[in-house]
């Protein structure tokens, strides 16, 4: 039998508001892989302090997915695109109202992500619209069109 992966939980922190290590981040954390859950088989983090679990995907829109990441990833980059959220669900094969509630979640992450920036961070309006200028540009170059058209095995075409 080979060794455990470590996970590197340097980035995690305790979400619970009751315990001493909640929002510590860092080597010192406290923090632990647990094993993992789900059929996406999703990390599962355990603090040391409280003893607790949650999932690494806490406090994300990944949190209680069904779907793979990609899809969800390849429906946001669609809707981003300029996709309508029929349009997408016709070309990714997901339910209208999944597309929908996607949306929803991502855009809420955003702003959450903004308001922490602007709030926290002491970011103007201006900055912020610069700084997600300058994330965007940073990002590898991906191929947006690409991800957004049926594949030729979905099509039928060859």
């Amino acid at each position: 039998m080979g060794r455990k992966k470590q996970i590197d939980t340097s980035l995690y922190f305790c979400p619970y508001p009751d315990c001493s290590n909640q929002g510590k981040v860092g080597s010192d954390n406290q923090i632990i892989g647990a094993g993992r859950y789900g059929k996406q088989k999703t990390q599962l983090l355990k603090c040391k302090v409280c003893n607790r679990t949650f999932s690494a995907r806490r406090g994300t829109p990944l949190f209680n997915l069904k779907a793979s990441e990609e899809t969800f990833y390849d429906v946001i980059a669609c809707l981003a695109e300029g996709n309508g959220i029929r349009a997408t669900a016709r070309i990714k094969k997901v339910d209208k109202d999944t597309v929908a509630d996607w949306l929803d979640k991502a855009s809420q992450h955003a702003e959450a992500v903004s308001r922490y920036l602007m709030v926290n961070l002491h970011f103007e309006e201006a900055q912020l619209d610069e700084f997600w200028s300058f994330v965007k540009k940073r990002k590898p170059a991906a191929r947006p069109w690409r991800s957004c058209r049926p594949s030729m095995a979905t099509t039928g075409s060859g």
